[in-house]
């Protein structure tokens, strides 16, 4: 289903991606990390929807929707280093942080961080040209915040 769209996605020179493949590919990101330590959990979606409804001005069927293909993609995309690095490649640098702030919600969504989230974590933020101290800096943020 998502072939084409991976294929684009993961080529040499992959162009900037449009509005709605770019929202596509950055909530398969977050339902990649939400998945990351084996438990995908109902606060972990329930963040993600939040997270893609605000940021993208949707309703609830158009949230259902989105996440629902978001995790089509992530079962086929490839791994996570091709996959972010393409994301990299055809995402404005502006909207990489917001990302990273994005993934860090969901990752605290339940209450836990496990080893696998912290390294997929670590992995993503390097490879989207995000710093350390700018990822602790947001992670500190949404902390605070709850």
């Amino acid at each position: 289903m998502f072939a084409e769209f991976i294929k684009r996605l993961t080529q040499p020179d992959p162009a900037q991606l449009p509005d709605g493949d770019a929202r596509l590919a950055l909530t398969a990101l977050l339902v990649r990390i939400a998945k990351s330590d084996n438990e995908y959990a109902p606060s972990e979606r329930a963040r993600i929807d939040q997270i893609i409804a605000k940021r993208y001005a949707l309703d609830g069927d158009d949230t259902a929707s989105l996440r629902a293909d978001a995790e089509a993609l992530e079962a086929e995309a490839p791994d996570t280093v091709r996959f972010t690095r393409a994301i990299k490649d055809a995402v404005p640098y502006d909207a990489r942080l917001a990302v990273i702030k994005a993934l860090w919600e969901v990752v605290l969504a339940d209450g836990m961080r496990s080893d696998e989230e912290n390294a997929l974590l670590r992995l993503v933020t390097n490879l989207l040209g995000v710093s350390d101290t700018d990822s602790a800096i947001v992670r500190k943020q949404i902390e605070d915040k709850d």
